[in-house]
């Protein structure tokens, strides 16, 4: 899995006071918990941009203040009406112990319903898997070049050495479905054979 380097500072006050000072002198209040202990620091608000603003999943190496921790993120809070970032989590990672992280989809090959005039359709865009840091993979990769017209791949489907799956198995991740052009083209074949 990729790595992202952010600096922080490590914060001794909390609250919503002091909270609000920090994000005056543009920067976001963090945590990062999991490993035992908390660490509550602040990070610059562009270092998060390639972190937040992402479809992928990253690990995290931090530099609060010397000390090096290694994390990933839980969840981003946004203000309700300008939309920046108002606190962010993290979790700790620990090599050779499982995590839990959602990864993203990305599907390869051209599906055989499409080519007979269907819609690929994604639905599930990130999966929720657990592995070790070690095993930890950019994204999962769904081969769709076998997928008919009505056909559907779903979680259960998928097969990997060293993660676990944990999103449920019945989930949907994508579909060919049956355009007008095709069902029309369809019933005028069944009508000519008739």
């Amino acid at each position: 899995m990729e790595t992202i380097k952010i600096a922080g500072v490590k914060r001794n006050a909390f609250g919503k006071k002091e909270s609000k000072a920090v994000r005056k002198e543009g920067m976001v209040p963090c945590v990062i918990y999991g490993n035992g202990e908390t660490i509550h620091f602040a990070v610059e608000t562009r270092s998060l941009r390639p972190l937040i603003y992402t479809p992928q999943s990253y690990l995290v190496e931090f530099d609060i203040d010397g000390k090096k921790e290694v994390g990933v993120m839980r969840e981003v809070q946004y203000h309700p009406v300008t939309d920046n970032v108002l606190h962010v989590d993290f979790f700790h990672v620990i090599p050779g112990k499982p995590i839990s992280i959602d990864v993203p989809v990305k599907l390869t090959g051209n599906s055989e319903g499409v080519k007979l005039g269907g819609k690929l359709i994604l639905s599930k865009r990130k999966v929720r898997i657990s592995a070790t840091m070690e095993n930890l993979p950019d994204e999962i990769v769904v081969d769709v070049t076998k997928l008919g017209l009505g056909k559907s791949i779903f979680v259960g489907d998928l097969q990997y050495d060293n993660i676990a799956i944990l999103t449920p198995a019945s989930t949907a991740i994508c579909a060919v479905k049956m355009t007008r052009a095709a069902r029309g083209a369809a019933a005028s074949e069944a009508a000519a054979a008739k």
